[in-house]
């Protein structure tokens, strides 16, 4: 993974933070669809510094929620962030932060499952397999209840180099819980490996960066590891 950058030039007006957004929009936490809110700015910051160089870059975030990480992102100095979220609530928060970045931030009320992303950019950021990977990103903070159906759907996806795969090898910056993430990240001989170990291991190379603390996020999850 890329090492630690400045934020870009970018910086948002002065906005409500995400707790006055929650609050504004009577946001809560749908325990059925393991949704946890991650509040601390400074946290998301670091995340998407950890993504790598991201000025000028095309990301794609899924499941941005009440949009902190979103935030974060469009401080990064990107040529356009691109955000598929499914559940309605959000969509007023979300387009506050888009009027607050004009140009910059488009929002897709939709299903990140059946999405098609390989339509979503521009043709000439597309790149050979074998080369650098694209000016492309996906970024997310990903639900327990939808992590595992999505990531076996991007790794189809990587090996049939379609999906966000089509521009080229896209790099992901993604937080699971954290049983999740010791699966994909886990070796030979671990009582964690399965068959989704093995596939994202032979199709990607998967680093664990940090674990993130449950008193970061709200409702409180277990920990979760990017």
């Amino acid at each position: 993974m890329a090492s630690s950058r400045t934020l870009g030039t970018f910086r948002l007006p002065p906005l409500p933070t995400i707790r006055e957004i929650i609050k504004l929009f009577r946001l809560q936490a749908v325990k059925q669809l393991s949704q946890n809110f991650l509040l601390d700015l400074r946290l998301t910051d670091k995340i998407v510094r950890k993504a790598g160089n991201l000025t000028n870059a095309y990301v794609y975030e899924v499941g941005p929620g009440p949009g902190g990480i979103t935030r974060s992102i469009l401080n990064a100095g990107v040529a356009e962030l691109l955000v598929v979220e499914k559940d309605s609530r959000f969509i007023p928060g979300l387009q506050m932060l888009s009027d607050a970045a004009p140009g910059k931030l488009r929002i897709v009320h939709g299903d990140v499952l059946t999405f098609k992303i390989e339509r979503a950019f521009p043709e000439s950021l597309k790149r050979q397999w074998e080369d650098d990977p694209p000016n492309v990103h996906i970024i997310g903070n990903l639900p327990f209840s939808v992590s595992t159906p999505l990531i076996i759907k991007w790794l189809e996806n990587v090996s049939q180099r379609n999906g966000p795969f089509a521009y080229g090898r896209t790099r992901m910056m993604l937080t699971f819980q954290k049983e999740v993430a010791e699966r994909l990240t886990a070796t030979t001989g671990s009582k964690q490996r399965s068959r989704l170990s093995i596939m994202a291991q032979y199709l990607c190379d998967v680093q664990h960066i940090l674990t993130i603390p449950g008193q970061a996020f709200v409702p409180k999850p277990e920990n979760v590891i990017p």
